[in-house]
């Protein structure tokens, strides 16, 4: 792969969420500030929607890593379950021990105990759905009894929902509206400013330099500002075609990504703004080339194809 000849330790551009990588760009910022201080507050229930591929689940994993050392957390990546599948998720994830077996009654009860023993502690629970979008109608009631736990003084129990568009749509149904009344804090993520994807870059970069001689300045300037306008700012976009960039540089032998890279990445890369038609895919570019170009395209297949 292309490591070693950019001197790096580690793919910088991978679509995985990882938080080592977190890039706090002015809306991410934004958005887990508020979260923070409304969590520290006390609020209850919070909403984060964001366009795909912006980064919510990075960002849910970034709260979740600050908040670590000052309060219970746990995480449902996927709640697209029926209503006592959700609470036995819940209860997995507080690392308690119930059976499908239980009724859901038995359940509640069991988590409220152990939301009330974390409060007598003075320990705050915060537990974050990402994907919420997909929740199933029927078990938004499960998300609104959990909602009613509560002391005199405090919330027992904080739920952070973040997902797509979709999630404000269906939480607009009239048979779930008493949630969504529930929601004290909304925000919305969205794209990277287009100035800011230069930033971005040369963090990724940095974040997986081998060394402090790496060279973070591998993109040129209209090669940056051809990335930023085709990808609208989209973080998930930017790491695909930067991506692929570096395996056109590493495939000819450069170390630096030119606009043409960037034209030629763009080719196989759908969902882009103003995807660039060139008269043959860069795959079969790569292939015409030496065998360094062969493995690159290889590599980039086994990652993006």
């Amino acid at each position: 792969m292309y490591l070693g000849h950019f001197s790096l330790r580690e793919a910088p551009f991978s679509i995985t969420p990882d938080t080592d990588f977190y890039f706090a760009h002015e809306g991410a910022q934004a958005t887990l500030n508020t979260l923070l201080v409304a969590l520290r507050s006390g609020e209850g229930f919070l909403k984060v929607v964001g366009e795909l591929g912006c980064g919510k689940t990075v960002l849910c994993r970034q709260l979740l890593k600050t908040l670590q050392d000052e309060c219970v957390t746990a995480y449902i990546p996927n709640p697209d379950m029926g209503p006592d599948d959700l609470l036995l998720a819940l209860a997995a994830e507080l690392g308690l021990k119930v059976s499908h077996r239980q009724h859901r009654h038995q359940v509640m009860t069991t988590i409220g105990r152990c939301l009330l023993e974390h409060a007598v502690h003075g320990r705050r629970v915060v537990v974050c759905i990402d994907e919420a979008q997909a929740i199933p109608v029927r078990t938004v009631e499960s998300l609104r009894l959990l909602s009613n736990l509560e002391t005199e003084k405090r919330k027992l129990i904080q739920l952070v929902l973040l997902g797509q568009p979709d999630l404000d749509t269906k939480l607009a149904r009239p048979e779930i509206r008493q949630l969504l009344q529930r929601i004290t804090f909304s925000e919305y993520l969205g794209p990277m400013a287009s100035g800011t994807v230069g930033d971005y870059l040369r963090h990724r970069l940095a974040r997986a330099a081998l060394s402090e001689h790496t060279d973070l300045d591998v993109f040129e300037v209209d090669a940056v500002q051809h990335m930023a306008a085709i990808s609208a700012g989209v973080p998930r976009l930017v790491n695909i075609l930067a991506h692929k960039c570096l395996m056109l540089a590493y495939g000819e032998g450069v170390h630096r990504v030119s606009m043409a890279h960037v034209k030629l990445a763009a080719v196989d890369t759908p969902g882009l703004t103003k995807p660039f038609r060139g008269p043959a895919r860069w795959w079969r570019w790569l292939r015409s080339g030496s065998s360094r170009q062969s493995t690159a395209v290889r590599t980039a297949g086994e990652v993006y194809e």
